[in-house]
């Protein structure tokens, strides 16, 4: 019976560090879901819950365990699902304030249509770095982007919202739709021309 007890409190420990685990992997300072702590969790309960415990409070306890252990699996399941599905409201939250930082009228980015820079070339990075960022926490990869590639997306939303609307100055910011990143460009609206 005390190794039963025992047992139960290695369980217990182990539940909470798992419970730990995943926090830092929705937050994002875990690179991957601790799915290996989570099997060996399982097996245990399951080893347990097919184990006739006779001593009430043990089972008490166990219970106990097995239901929290439940409801943290349920928790965890359907954050997974929001984070596939890109609709997490951490993710959804942090990509928000990028976005708003990197729309910044203050810091916009991109060119104007005689050739002349908007903003600074440390403006530039810091569209990079947004993308690259947003990238990473909607899960996709960033590997590929070059700020070589980046500035050519760049001059050719830029030409293209300057034929469609007219403007002088074009903003650029990072947005996340549909769990996917994307480069979304927007006439400064004390740059639009009267036609």
């Amino acid at each position: 019976m005390a190794t039963i007890d025992e047992d139960l409190q290695i369980l217990e420990k182990k539940l909470n560090t798992l419970k730990l685990d995943y926090e830092r992997y929705f937050l994002g300072t875990r690179p991957r879901e601790p799915l290996v702590a989570r099997q060996e969790i399982q097996k245990t309960v399951t080893t347990f819950a097919n184990t006739p415990l006779q001593n009430t409070a043990i089972r008490f306890k166990f219970n106990s365990i097995h239901a929290r252990y439940q409801a943290m699996k349920r928790q965890w399941d359907n954050v997974l699902r929001q984070m596939e599905a890109g609709t997490y409201t951490r993710d959804v939250f942090k990509a928000n304030i990028r976005a708003a930082n990197s729309a910044s009228p203050t810091r916009p980015h991109g060119r104007r249509p005689d050739g002349g820079r908007i903003g600074s070339a440390r403006a530039g990075s810091e569209l990079l770095d947004a993308y690259r960022d947003a990238a990473r926490a909607c899960g996709q990869s960033a590997k590929g982007l070059t700020a070589k590639k980046l500035q050519a997306a760049v001059d050719h939303q830029t030409s293209a919202l300057i034929k469609q609307t007219g403007c002088r100055d074009v903003v650029f910011r990072v947005v996340v739709q549909q769990g996917k990143v994307k480069l979304k460009a927007s006439p400064l609206a004390s740059s639009i021309s009267s036609r």
